[in-house]
């Protein structure tokens, strides 16, 4: 019920945040990132979700196909597929100037794929990162719906207040 959801995450049991839950596009030799945050006192965290992936036609200069040959082509199409990562903040920067790194999730080039990565306890920047950068040509039409998953020694409330409280010179 409400009541009990709502009970839950005021004495911090449990938290659902939505990470993403939309379409996009990714061009060629790019990235999309969604940068996140898990906060203070958070345990059990763990970032769970599923993404899908094609050749966004639409958008690219790869071809001009009759209609009726776009599944056809797009079966067996190696270019749909996207990489995606889950980085920490650090990581991300590694990544982003094109030296490899750890990561807490990666995909290998596919067209659709489940996300699930356990994340350390404690305050930490996370990026969740959608790259083409392998692509030639094509861009990508994606759609992806990703939660941040966990629990909260401290109540949401107590966090906020705890934020505006700071903000306010209370230390």
């Amino acid at each position: 019920s409400t009541d009990a959801q709502q009970l839950q995450e005021f004495i911090g049991l449990k938290q659902d945040r939505i990470i993403l839950d939309s379409s996009f596009s990714v061009e060629p030799h790019s990235f999309r990132y969604y940068k996140f945050a898990l906060q203070e006192g958070s345990v059990n965290a763990v970032v769970v979700g599923q993404f899908t992936s094609a050749s966004d036609i639409r958008n690219s200069a790869k071809r001009q196909e009759k209609p009726a040959d776009k599944k056809a082509i797009a079966d067996k199409d190696p270019d749909r597929n996207i990489e995606v990562y889950l980085l920490t903040q650090s990581a991300f920067t590694v990544w982003q100037n094109g030296f490899a790194t750890s990561n807490l999730y990666e995909s290998g080039k596919v067209n659709e794929g489940r996300v699930q990565a356990d994340l350390p306890a404690g305050a930490e920047i996370y990026y969740l990162v959608f790259s083409n950068k392998a692509a030639s040509k094509v861009g990508k039409a994606v759609h992806a719906t990703v939660l941040l998953r966990y629990k909260s020694w401290l109540p949401e409330w107590l966090l906020r207040m705890k934020a505006r409280l700071w903000e306010l010179g209370w230390s």
